[in-house]
């Protein structure tokens, strides 16, 4: 069973998230209110991939990803943002930066596990 670690301040979108993974994929779901947590979380758990929003109070997406590439027990795990912006050049900033794929919200959550499986290349 896969395990996805959904990193995002806001309440609603890890709930549904959480919802619609666990419903439509079977997957384990641990989840996070920010990036600090996530690292401690990520290392601690180890999930097979990490659904991270971007714009968090405090310490970003980016940045928190940063941060994980420098902790050898997370540097490994696929990291996926999770974002509203979708202009050209956040999607080149953010491209840029090392992510496994970047989603964007409002996402639909009957295909987000799909659309997870698809980044990552998993078939199962």
């Amino acid at each position: 069973m896969r395990r996805i670690l959904i990193i995002d301040d806001e309440e609603d979108i890890r709930e549904v998230a959480a919802l619609s993974l666990e419903a439509t994929a079977g997957w384990q779901i641990l989840t996070a209110d920010s990036g600090a947590a996530g690292i401690a979380i990520a290392a601690a758990q180890q999930p097979d991939a990490i659904l991270m929003d971007v714009m968090m109070p405090g310490v970003d997406g980016p940045t928190t990803f940063v941060h994980m590439q420098q902790n050898p027990a997370v540097a490994n795990i696929p990291v996926l943002l999770l974002t509203a912006k979708v202009q050209g050049v956040d999607r080149r900033r953010f491209a840029g930066l090392g992510f496994a794929g970047v989603l964007f919200k409002p996402f639909d959550p009957l295909t987000l596990a799909q659309q997870i499986a698809d980044v990552l290349g998993w078939k199962d």
